[in-house]
């Protein structure tokens, strides 16, 4: 039987004030705050992260919460949407969970570094530093010392792409996408978005954790009486979805009872064997006619008439971590990237790869290799697969990779 999820309150919580400006901002922790303690859906003792594992739920949990709160005043505050010279939109959520969690890891496990995608450049160039200071001192943990603004900017620097050089050697890190699917943060709630993070440890991804804050109840599967209704923490939605290797993938909403006989789920793949009406997710950017598969097979997005020769297209926004999501909970059969950059970012995809493996399914490059997240020996922030990302249900995988690879002699 799964284990509990023991959640505390207190009668306060700290609002998240807004702020822009460069005043310098300090504050120190004095009160009791929402605090979570995560129990484990398998026994500690056969686990051998399980401490990572424990802290990084927790802190995923606080990151979803920030998220929440930073999205509540989006649209009604200025400041908090801002764009990267690549015009990818990116928030104080961005900056702000990525600084939550790099302090809340420090905290507990200080040698092991942290890969991460921002760093603070650009909040220290846009005059930001004080309302990203100002979301994260609303989640991070108490401590006897107070927490500054610049500790905030460290915090973020700390898993920036100069912060640490790895080398050859075999090497344990955090790696982290502070927000996967940026755009699916500034749409409406319908549009999805994956906090992620993940333990390597020797080029192995070990312990995996995804929070997806606006997944909904009725997306999710779970009945309302299994969800508890709180205002100050989360809305009635929101799934986390976890892994560790050897121990399988489990979910549950993100604001579970801690009575609930059910709290965590096993996740397991669908059982498509057949390509025609399997269902597929591609990248946002991507079409069907882009992809290899178009020559052999259709698509159509209309789930009640899917013909015989054609798969299911699934329209899910935003970013690659919630396609990974889809397939690893047997909502998808079929996650498909094709790369059009040399490279391609770790954090885009590792956690989504443990996911997906543990819950039976596979994840390879488009020749059927698995991904080799030691390639890039001095960051660890790239992959290189051949072609593109295939994540699958394990029975469509080698189907997949002949039919790119006979389309490819073809071609």
């Amino acid at each position: 039987m799964p284990f509990s999820m023991d959640i505390l309150h207190s009668s306060q919580f700290s609002a998240v004030r807004f702020t822009n400006g460069g005043a310098t901002r300090s504050r120190s922790f004095t009160t009791q705050r929402f605090n979570i303690r995560a129990n484990l859906p398998f026994p500690k003792e056969n686990a051998k992260y399980h401490k990572e594992l424990e802290a990084a739920i927790d802190v995923v949990h606080s990151a979803c919460r920030l998220c929440v709160q930073v999205k509540s005043s989006l649209f009604s505050t200025d400041g908090k949407v801002v764009e990267k010279i690549d015009q990818t939109p990116v928030t104080v959520a961005d900056f702000g969970v990525q600084a939550l969690i790099s302090l809340e890891l420090s905290k507990l496990f200080p040698s092991i570094p942290l890969v991460a995608e921002e760093d603070s450049a650009f909040v220290r160039s846009r005059n930001l530093a004080g309302t990203v200071f100002d979301a994260v001192s609303a989640e991070v943990s108490p401590t006897s010392k107070t927490l500054t603004q610049d500790d905030v900017l460290k915090a973020i620097d700390r898993g920036g792409k100069d912060a640490f050089v790895f080398g050859p050697k075999p090497a344990t890190y955090w790696l982290l996408d502070p927000i996967d699917g940026t755009r699916g943060f500034l749409k409406d709630n319908s549009a999805l978005y994956v906090v992620g993070l993940c333990l390597v440890v020797e080029g192995e991804t070990e312990i995996g954790i995804m929070g997806c804050p606006n997944w909904q109840e009725g997306v999710s599967g779970k009945a309302p009486a299994e969800v508890e209704e709180d205002s100050e923490a989360l809305p009635r939605s929101g799934m986390m979805m976890i892994a560790h290797k050897g121990h399988g993938t489990w979910t549950k909403t993100l604001n579970s009872k801690p009575e609930s006989s059910a709290v965590w789920t096993r996740c397991f793949v669908d059982g498509f064997n057949m390509l025609p009406k399997a269902r597929f997710c591609l990248i946002d950017s991507q079409t069907w006619d882009f992809l290899p598969l178009s020559a052999t097979l259709d698509a159509t997005s209309n789930a009640n008439d899917v013909g015989s020769n054609q798969v299911l297209l699934l329209v899910v926004c935003c970013g690659s971590l919630i396609k990974h999501f889809m397939v690893a909970s047997g909502r998808a059969s079929v996650f498909i990237q094709r790369k059009k950059e040399k490279t391609i970012m770790a954090w885009d995809h590792a956690v989504g790869m443990l996911c997906v493996h543990e819950a039976g399914g596979k994840v390879t490059d488009w020749e059927g290799t698995e991904m080799d997240l030691a390639a890039d020996e001095t960051s660890r922030r790239s992959i290189f697969p051949k072609g593109g990302i295939l994540a699958t249900n394990g029975n469509l995988h080698d189907q997949i990779v002949q039919l790119i690879s006979d389309q490819t002699a073809v071609v």
